[in-house]
């Protein structure tokens, strides 16, 4: 009994220690360094490459990287990302994912909804946001911290075709891409949002194009949401706060104009 409670107290030690604060200043769990989130991600990453196709279209893939560029460009993120990647993925369901380790996912699909480059910084920007905020962290350590047996750190290495695979890869962000929906709480969803209108108007995106392409989402989805809405849901709240935002950013995507900050991403004809 008192190797238990010796174990106990060293447990919420840890986790005492593993609590952090968000960018918006809010409290989170994180038990994993970020280099090993950062091995996770790459190694999820290359799981995508291999199961789904990459587009090979240059057009396509300058636009998308002009604009991802633009934004990680202006992403303070702590958590030792050496370099960011974006890929294009051959689908024609309008998502997009960031992962830990710098590595950005966008399907062609979400070209026919975000239709303009403001409107796909917003994307963007919100997917980063969830990267510096260190949602999957949050996630992992959760899941960890109450899921007796559930052996996160290996799962990616050592079983990649397996449930717990997938689950940690549903967990880091890829939700619906890997056959398990994990959506972001309303938490992290309002997180994202807001890192991802500052990120985009420091970058020189007009910021009130992230209202837009909410608004765009809806309308896609008729009377069925379209899958990225199945994983990061909307509301008119949602957007309500992301227009009310705009006080705060709109003088710094100014600010940004001023400074010369002025994407020249054009979308593909």
């Amino acid at each position: 009994m008192h190797r238990w409670f010796k174990t106990a107290a060293v447990a919420l030690l840890a986790l005492a220690l593993a609590c952090t604060t968000s960018p918006l200043g809010r409290k989170q769990l994180k038990l994993f360094p970020d280099s090993e989130m950062n091995q996770m991600g790459l190694a999820a990453f290359d799981e995508m490459k291999t199961a789904v196709p990459v587009s090979t279209d240059a057009a396509v893939n300058a636009y998308v990287r002009c604009v991802a560029e633009a934004i990680v460009a202006q992403a303070a993120d702590p958590t030792g990302v050496a370099g960011w990647e974006t890929v294009v993925f051959v689908d024609e369901t309008p998502n997009a994912f960031a992962l830990p380790g710098g590595r950005i996912g966008v399907h062609t699909g979400m070209l026919d909804v975000a239709v303009t480059a403001d409107q796909l910084a917003a994307v963007i920007g919100h997917e980063v946001g969830h990267v510096i905020a260190r949602h999957g962290n949050e996630r992992i350590s959760t899941a960890y911290a109450t899921s007796t047996g559930l052996q996160i750190i290996q799962a990616l290495s050592d079983h990649p075709e397996s449930e717990d695979t997938r689950r940690v890869m549903g967990l880091l962000g890829l939700g619906s891409q890997v056959g398990i929906l994990l959506p972001f709480s309303r938490v992290h969803e309002r997180e994202a949002d807001l890192i991802g209108q500052d990120l985009m108007a420091r970058a020189g995106f007009d910021p009130a194009a992230s209202v837009e392409l909410w608004r765009n989402m809806v309308a896609a989805g008729g009377a069925e949401p379209p899958e990225f809405l199945s994983t990061h849901p909307s509301s008119a709240s949602r957007i309500d706060e992301l227009e009310a935002n705009l006080a705060t950013t709109r003088p710094v995507y100014e600010q940004a104009r001023a400074a010369g900050r002025r994407p020249n991403c054009r979308p593909p004809r």
